[in-house]
């Protein structure tokens, strides 16, 4: 009994595999069809990648001021202008011109040290960067168009 179960599972087995095979036609399956390519159309995506791009820089810099009042230059120039003034005129007029001179060599020598502390200046070199965007594309694969059977398709 237990060889005859065997033997008739195994032909059940055994028909209904060669049924499917007929059925879908696997057995007898023609030679390979080919179709037309009608158009391949590229599919693509761009990829953006940052990247920093670095350059050196020469930067002038002012020196830092010692006398931000300019107290030196007011007192040489108006020491020099009272001397210079000292030597003019006479009586009460030496004494204005003194005064005079005075009072404009302070003047001048305040300016004076002003446009020496202005261009009173040093350069460094600096690195400045900035982040470009650097853009690449790829392709994924291709949309084909294609006719096989009469029939159009797209893949």
């Amino acid at each position: 009994m237990n060889k005859s179960l065997l033997a008739g599972l195994g032909i059940g087995i055994a028909s209904a595999v060669t049924l499917s095979a007929v059925a879908s036609g696997s057995l007898f399956e023609s030679k390979p069809q080919f179709a037309e390519v009608l158009a391949s159309k590229p599919v693509t995506e761009t990829i953006k990648t940052p990247r920093q791009e670095c350059r050196n820089v020469t930067v002038t810099h002012r020196k830092p001021v010692q006398d931000q009042h300019k107290i030196l230059g007011t007192v040489v120039g108006g020491a020099l202008g009272g001397v210079l003034g000292h030597q003019f005129g006479g009586g009460s007029g030496k004494t204005v011109a003194t005064v005079a001179g005075a009072a404009a060599g302070g003047y001048a020598g305040n300016q004076v040290q002003g446009n020496m502390q202005n261009s009173d200046t040093y350069t460094t070199t600096e690195q400045r960067c900035k982040t470009v965007q650097e853009s690449s594309t790829r392709t994924l694969g291709y949309d084909v168009s294609y006719k096989l059977a009469g029939q159009e398709g797209v893949i």
